[in-house]
């Protein structure tokens, strides 16, 4: 069959499992948005469901079909029915930098909710145009970054805030969510047929609840919930007045940061796509990814949208374009009806996270698999900054849970135990502190040592700025540090590194 002639379907039967794990990951991020609006910052209900989730709906409706037709698109070009769509929807970082550093602390100050989903419109308009201008860009950056660099920090992120988080959901309910799991891995990772051939995520999730209903842990009365139709408004008034207001230049420490974060995060996520079969272009990618975003604000969301991690993952899985396009139907009508809670007591969320489980070991597995087998201590060199940020983050939500935070007792109450200075350090910025260390990994081990020296002087620029490792403690947690010589320890000691290994190419050089 000649390309110009080949029309790949729309839909085919492992779309099914592919919608079912992206639908149960952006269900997550749905009643995390619920959850912590309501509780931390006490927005009322007209704004979380007549305005966020709206906004929010049109972002993913328009993304995932975007990412659909793309993967459409390149299956023509290249004559291949088994292009799997970009996965796509709701940051999961942002929406928690967003709501912890820039909503949280504008409620305590001011004990305005609305101001600070105004100021939190401002962040997801600026993160979005931030990503806009990354696209222009993003190509030169990947073209000289090593591959084990780019993916390692996908790793990282995956091993963690992935798997080790849906692993303790899992363990933490295992009379419901472990035989799903089991089900997941018998379907996926021995490609066992299952009876009528049916989706091993869809079985799993239907006998998961099944379960769920049998044991009681099923919220019934969250069925009772009504549908009230809740269309798009636009919210370009309340962006421009936050715009224009000064106020929002105090939170740039946050929304700077965030904006520069996703883009790299795309760009891997384009990476670890290419590394599994699928090579999407870079700039309309990440174009169609500040889009969204700027989409998202201007109808009244406060989270930016992203490309999801996970590509290699919903690939092995079967999972074609249709996948993308039926979550985003889905999503959408959760969003614009408010029938959310009615689905999330039908469905309970530990019958379906082992497919995320298994997303996440696969995207590990990726980056040592389609990296050269002499790369892999680069590999795992790049995944400790994800395990540093990972280990913080329980560090802060254990002291949370206890009415305490860092800011509160200071540092040296840990000095005896970790050395937690350390930890926070490795963790600001760690996505490309990861990228960094795993690209002077491949360098040294590829011997090229000049290479590394001008990683280890990129390393030196970004921490005189403040991107990487420079912190302070605030009451609202751990914020980044910007400015002149903001990290001026890790600024010198960077640039030590660079001349150590100029001075061991000289000396190469001349023992050659």
């Amino acid at each position: 069959m000649s390309q110009s002639s080949f029309t790949p379907s729309w839909f085919v039967r492992k779309d099914l499992d592919g919608f079912f794990g992206l639908m149960i990951d952006n269900l997550i991020q749905l009643i995390l948005i619920v959850s912590l609006c309501r509780e931390l910052i006490h927005l009322p209900d007209a704004y979380i469901f007549g305005k966020i989730l709206p906004g929010a709906a049109i972002s993913i409706l328009v993304g995932n079909f975007f990412y659909a037709w793309q993967a459409r698109q390149l299956a023509r070009e290249t004559g291949r029915e088994e292009v799997t769509a970009l996965p796509y929807g709701i940051n999961t970082v942002s929406l928690f930098a967003f709501v912890f550093f820039i909503m949280l602390p504008i409620v305590q100050e001011t004990k305005d909710p609305v101001w600070a989903w105004k100021v939190g419109l401002v962040a997801c308009f600026l993160n979005g145009v931030i990503e806009i201008i990354g696209a222009f860009i993003a190509e030169s950056v990947r073209r000289v970054t090593p591959r084990a660099a780019l993916l390692s920090a996908l790793a990282g992120i995956a091993i963690t805030f992935i798997s080790m988080d849906f692993t303790f959901k899992i363990f933490a309910q295992p009379l419901v969510a472990m035989v799903p799991m089991a089900l997941i891995f018998v379907a996926y990772f021995s490609h066992q047929k299952l009876p009528l051939g049916l989706p091993g995520g869809m079985v799993a999730i239907a006998i998961g609840t099944g379960l769920g209903w049998i044991l009681g842990t099923i919220n019934a009365t969250a069925l009772n919930a009504s549908v009230v139709l809740a269309p798009p408004v636009f919210t370009g008034d309340s962006l421009w007045e936050a715009l224009t207001h000064p106020a929002f230049l105090n939170y740039f420490s946050v929304i700077f940061p965030m904006g520069i974060f996703n883009v790299v995060g795309s760009l891997q996520n384009i990476e670890s796509a290419e590394a599994a079969g699928d090579r999407f272009r870079t700039f309309p990618s990440l174009m169609a990814n500040g889009i969204g975003s700027v989409v998202a604000a201007l109808f009244g969301s406060v989270f930016p949208t992203t490309i999801y991690i996970g590509h290699p993952g919903w690939k092995r899985l079967g999972a074609r374009s249709g996948y993308s396009a039926l979550n985003g139907i889905f999503i959408s009508f959760l969003c614009l009806t408010g029938t959310i809670q009615a689905v999330l007591g039908l469905i309970p969320l530990e019958a379906g996270i082992g497919i995320l489980l298994y997303i996440g070991i696969i995207i590990v597995a990726q980056a040592f698999q389609e990296t050269p087998k002499e790369h892999a201590p680069a590999v795992a060199l790049g995944i400790v900054p994800a395990l540093a940020a990972w280990g913080l983050l329980m560090v802060e939500t254990g002291m949370r849970a206890a009415g305490k935070s860092l800011a509160g007792i200071g540092l040296a109450p840990f000095a005896q135990s970790m050395a937690i200075h350390g930890m926070i350090s490795l963790e600001r910025g760690f996505i490309f502190t990861s990228m960094i260390l795993a690209a002077i990994g491949v360098a040294l081990i590829e011997r090229q040592f000049f290479k590394a020296a001008a990683w280890a002087s990129a390393a030196a620029v970004l921490s005189a700025s403040g991107i990487i490792h420079a912190y302070e403690l605030t009451p609202g947690g751990i914020t980044s540090r910007f400015g002149v010589m903001a990290a001026p320890e890790f600024f010198i000691a960077y640039l030590l590194l660079a001349a150590l290994f100029c001075t061991v190419a000289l000396f190469a050089r001349k023992t050659q």
